[in-house]
């Protein structure tokens, strides 16, 4: 269902893109990171159990076990981005949602955040920065996660997120190398937000269906996921789902099978391809893809919202989730880090 509602200022036509469309493009990030993928030593008693290396959604850190207290993992995230829709609250409803998110793709739960704010004082009006703020809030308290502060600055353009910090048992992390062959794939979100979020700034057409995923925690998936006994995961955001599962085969030395019948999309996403809502983020993700993977016979179409740079998208676990359609499987691995069918 889509419906049209004025706005009187338009906050997606204040930022050069919108979301997690926004990254630096993952061929350039890991460029510019490869030389500085090193840990830096800290306390003696504390161990970086998830680092930079594999490309996960956080790092992990181990608290040892001590007083009769048993071991503790803290998970630590930042994730902040320009408007991907003009209604401020949903805005800070879905930057919030997508910094708590990847937390829960680690396998842990939320228990303190920051904002982080960028703001044209002189441009826009503050009220809308408190309702960005407010909704964020409102996102937090459903996380149950304490919402401590933050900092904010005087920008060009407007951005939101949080840093996040959680907890987690250390044997029962979610982590990109963990990804063994025999494992089914599940993904817990459509996609097709990147395209949708691209037609609202476009056209100001507002798609409902992309809002209520975007602010949906991935809380119950990850505690899903973790009772089925899963060990493998990630989220699916700004590189697309081909792009983050090329990550999670890359780390675990395996190749992934796409059943890409299997996959689900958002209503609207197909027709938003066809109309030509397709943003340079998806696009660079597709380019940078493309060496590693096998798409057969797979359409343009489809190829590109596979690709697409999500934001707030679900979980992308290698196990059966329930409730959650299995998309493909993990394989021993190949000449390719992900194949299509």
């Amino acid at each position: 269902m889509t419906t049209t509602r004025p706005t009187p200022l338009r906050l997606t036509h204040f930022a050069h893109g919108g979301g997690c469309a926004c990254k630096i493009p993952p061929g350039e990030l890991e460029d510019m990171l490869g030389p500085l993928s090193r840990s830096v030593t800290g306390a003696s008693d504390i161990r970086l159990m998830v680092g930079p290396a594999t490309g996960d959604d956080a790092a992990v850190v181990t608290l040892p076990a001590r007083d009769g207290a048993p071991a503790r993992a803290v998970i630590s995230t930042a994730d902040f981005f320009t408007p991907v829709v003009d209604d401020p609250y949903d805005w800070g409803r879905i930057a919030a949602a997508n910094a708590l998110s990847d937390v829960y793709a680690m396998g842990g739960r939320p228990v303190l955040a920051v904002n982080l704010l960028c703001w044209p004082r002189d441009v826009l009006p503050l009220d809308l920065a408190r309702e960005v703020l407010r909704g964020g809030l409102d996102v937090a308290a459903q996380a149950g996660c304490h919402v401590g502060g933050g900092h904010s600055v005087d920008d060009p353009e407007p951005k939101y997120g949080m840093a996040v910090t959680g907890l987690a048992d250390p044997a029962r992390l979610l982590r990109n190398d963990a990804g063994r062959p025999g494992t089914p794939l599940s993904l817990t979100k459509p996609l097709g937000l990147g395209v949708l979020n691209n037609r609202h700034k476009a056209t100001g057409e507002r798609f409902e269906q992309a809002v209520a995923t975007m602010a949906a925690l991935n809380r119950d998936a990850c505690e899903a996921a973790l009772q089925a006994g899963a060990r493998c995961a990630t989220d699916v955001t700004g590189f697309g789902f081909l792009g983050h599962l090329h990550k999670l085969a890359r780390a675990s030395g395996v190749t992934a099978v796409v059943d890409t019948a299997a996959v689900p999309y958002l209503d609207g996403a197909r027709e938003a391809v066809r109309d030509g809502y397709v943003s340079g983020g998806t696009r660079r993700n597709l380019a940078w893809v493309a060496p590693f993977t096998d798409f057969g016979d797979t359409d343009a179409g489809t190829r590109l919202l596979l690709a697409d740079a999500q934001t707030s998208g679900g979980l992308l676990v290698a196990g059966r989730v329930p409730g959650a359609p299995v998309v493909g499987e993990l394989v021993p691995r190949g000449e390719h880090s992900v194949i299509l069918r």
